[in-house]
């Protein structure tokens, strides 16, 4: 059998978010990098299709006159993803998004995003789950980023976010999967796409998250806080790609000792 590309793999296994397919399993950020110029650059390297906008940081028109972040990736070519960070109450999320909406032309894909504290920037879940159902009953198709609990990821696809996006470790933090087996929980229970939100740090843990069985990967600071920018987001295309494919292929079980990997059975002392 002839290896397959990395092409056709995508296409034929691709990611659906709210009806939509995406050959790419690498979601970015936009934020944190020098300039706009940087931000297209890594984004291409990276291949995503899918970037996410801090609607509080980021100018998508909301700010006539200042340097726009459509300009350099645009909605006609990437799938643009409001996003709540910095938001700290479910009302305050609530209302970013619908400025979103409003800025988006009417399109209702959105990550939800309520955080406990500045310095960890931990999920508040309470209000997380407000957010959440309210967004949900007006029409909107919510992506919410969470804690690595398996009852709150469950309860979250049960009001009806379209995506469920765990931490892998703190935002920012490049520790890389800190709980491997509470993200398995969460993927083997889940109906909706697992898509791993925060903590990574380099290319082997993006690779692990999907090698686990996540539908995906969010990253920003991983990319745009490495000394190479986009030499890096490069390197996680290509890590989401091979861990995808190792998980599809199947790994072999662990053991404590090696078997041959010749026949020794007949051979001549």
């Amino acid at each position: 059998m002839n290896a397959p590309n990395a092409t056709d793999l995508q296409a034929a296994d691709p990611l659906v978010i709210a009806g939509v397919s995406y050959a790419s399993r690498l979601l970015t950020g936009t934020g944190k990098f020098v300039d706009l110029d940087e931000t297209r650059r890594a984004t291409e390297a990276a291949g995503s299709q899918i970037v996410t906008v801090a609607i509080r940081r980021t100018n998508i028109g909301q700010n006539p006159g200042e340097p726009n972040l459509l300009d350099v990736l645009s909605p006609d070519r990437f799938t643009i993803l409001p996003n709540t960070a910095g938001c700290y109450n479910a009302e305050d999320a609530v209302r970013t998004l619908r400025l979103a909406r409003e800025l988006l032309d009417g399109r209702n894909l959105v990550k939800l995003e309520v955080l406990g504290d500045q310095r960890t920037l931990y999920p508040d879940v309470v209000h997380t789950l407000a957010a959440a159902e309210t967004l949900v009953k007006e029409g909107f198709d919510v992506m919410v980023y969470t804690s690595d609990d398996p009852i709150l990821a469950k309860r979250l696809e049960e009001i009806g976010c379209i995506a469920v996006m765990p931490l892998a470790a703190p935002i920012g933090s490049g520790l890389g999967i800190q709980n491997k087996w509470n993200l398995v929980e969460i993927i083997e229970n889940a109906k909706v796409p697992i898509i791993v939100d925060a903590g990574v740090g380099t290319a082997s843990d993006a690779a692990i998250a999907m090698e686990l069985g996540c539908d995906g990967v969010l990253m920003n600071t991983a990319i745009a806080g490495a000394r190479e920018p986009v030499l890096m987001a490069h390197a996680m295309k290509l890590a989401i790609q091979a861990g995808r494919a190792a998980y599809k292929a199947g790994r072999i079980p662990r053991k404590r000792f090696a078997s041959a990997s010749s026949p020794v059975d007949g051979l001549i002392d």
